[in-house]
């Protein structure tokens, strides 16, 4: 230590000239992305954009241009299940959207909260009326919510995974989840009301 000191060093200085790895970090692993692994997420995928943007037909221009970008090219994946990648590439490209959209002249989009739920005639009527309440809850959230709530409720991601995928906290998706909740929750009480 004496000799280091005198150099100018110190512990943190020994450790950069090591390049030691903190005794907590695991090894990282990384791997190509799977095609066919990815293509099986097509289902959560699609809930989780449709929980983003509230319009099925946006939610399916959302998915194909993720899986578009995604499997143009080869893609490594850290520490990731294929999912959690594909989730946070759908809110790139959500939030590219989102930006392009601010710069063109405002357009007249019908969106009804209707147009969210089941196909006529298939299931329970009121079954389709409250899920079609909820989505238009969800897509009146703002967009940070509206991201976790869609990533673990729709797509059944983990809270660890919808960390990764929305490059944030652990504990920020757990407080959103629950405020995003809350908000749904009241918004549907207010309905009944």
């Amino acid at each position: 230590m004496i000799g280091l000191r005198e150099r100018g060093g110190g512990p943190a200085r020994l450790a950069a000239r090591i390049d030691l790895e903190p005794a907590d970090s695991a090894p990282t692993t990384v791997r190509e992305l799977d095609a066919e692994a990815a293509a099986d997420q097509l289902d959560r995928l699609y809930r989780a954009a449709l929980g983003m943007c509230g319009s099925p037909q946006l939610a399916e221009d959302l998915v194909q241009e993720t899986y578009f970008k995604v499997l143009s090219r080869p893609r490594l994946l850290r520490r990731s299940d294929e999912l959690g990648y594909l989730i946070g590439a759908l809110r790139h490209v959500w939030q590219s959207h989102l930006r392009a959209r601010r710069a063109r002249p405002a357009e007249t989009e019908l969106s009804a909260p209707e147009r969210l739920v089941a196909a006529p005639g298939v299931g329970d009527p009121e079954l389709s009326i409250e899920a079609g309440a909820a989505l238009a809850a969800l897509a009146a959230l703002p967009e940070a919510f509206r991201a976790v709530v869609a990533a673990v409720d729709l797509a059944g991601l983990s809270y660890a995974e919808c960390a990764r995928a929305l490059e944030i906290a652990e504990g920020t998706v757990m407080s959103r989840l629950s405020r995003g909740r809350a908000r749904i929750i009241a918004a549907l009480d207010g309905m009944d009301a």
